[in-house]
């Protein structure tokens, strides 16, 4: 097991340092400091990115995985498992009328978010782990 920091607080640490003194710096310097400083605010977000999803996708993973083998009373993998569902949404063989299916794809919805927009307003107002 390795020593703090783990790699969430050193993804944030850089992340931090790009947004808030690369970027102001690159654009004080003038000429193209300017496409510099959004390169690097690009880069920060993309760190929080990664950052939200290594601590967050394991468990939405799993319960996605859970809930798909619910839906379709088959198991597999977790991309198996999502093709099967958009087969038979396709086909006419689960419907928005289906127990589950909705509640299924608003979670999925918001787990997305979770990782992507979670200062999304919509994301905020639904998902009760924000408030």
């Amino acid at each position: 097991m390795q020593d703090l920091p783990g790699p969430l607080e050193l993804m944030a640490a850089v992340a931090g340092f790009l947004r808030h003194d690369a970027s102001p710096a690159l654009a004080a310097a003038g000429s193209n400091g300017g496409a510099l400083a959004y390169q690097a605010r690009v880069a920060a977000n993309m760190l929080d990115i990664v950052r939200r999803q290594t601590a967050l996708a394991p468990a939405a993973d799993a319960d996605e995985r859970q809930r798909l083998q619910a839906l379709l009373g088959s198991d597999g993998d977790l991309a198996t498992l999502n093709q099967r569902l958009a087969d038979a949404i396709a086909g006419g063989a689960l419907t928005l009328a289906t127990p589950g299916l909705a509640d299924h794809l608003w979670r999925c919805t918001l787990d997305k978010l979770a990782v992507d927009q979670p200062a999304y307003e919509t994301f905020r107002r639904f998902n009760p782990a924000t408030t």
